[in-house]
């Protein structure tokens, strides 16, 4: 289990699906990402929004490729009529983020 803040993220975003919500979707996927991002690598509680941190994570050469690819997909702009810019799912792309960052049961830490 995640920490509680992205396990409520994680569920909104499945149950935005569900509903046929797809841009609160991907709102609370980038969220969750964002926040598994900043609890793995924000040492001293950096600042930043899951926007600033998957916009971060999309360029951090220390991250994997897959990594980075799956932040620049949640950093990216809806293009006009509301059109994701990718084809790529988003939660996948969060799970992805979340594997990444706290593992399967939980995050790490870094020493």
């Amino acid at each position: 289990m995640f920490p509680p803040e992205i396990e409520r993220e994680r569920e909104a975003m499945y149950q935005a699906r569900a509903a046929g919500i797809e841009g609160r979707a991907r709102v609370c996927a980038r969220r969750a990402a964002g926040q598994a991002l900043r609890l793995r690598y924000g040492a001293g509680g950096a600042p930043g929004n899951a926007y600033d941190w998957a916009v971060w994570a999309s360029h951090a050469a220390e991250l994997p490729e897959a990594v980075r690819a799956a932040a620049q997909r949640l950093a990216a702009r809806v293009l006009p009529g509301g059109r994701p810019a990718f084809d790529e799912d988003p939660l996948a792309d969060a799970e992805l983020i979340l594997r990444h960052c706290l593992g399967a049961a939980g995050p790490l830490t870094r020493e």
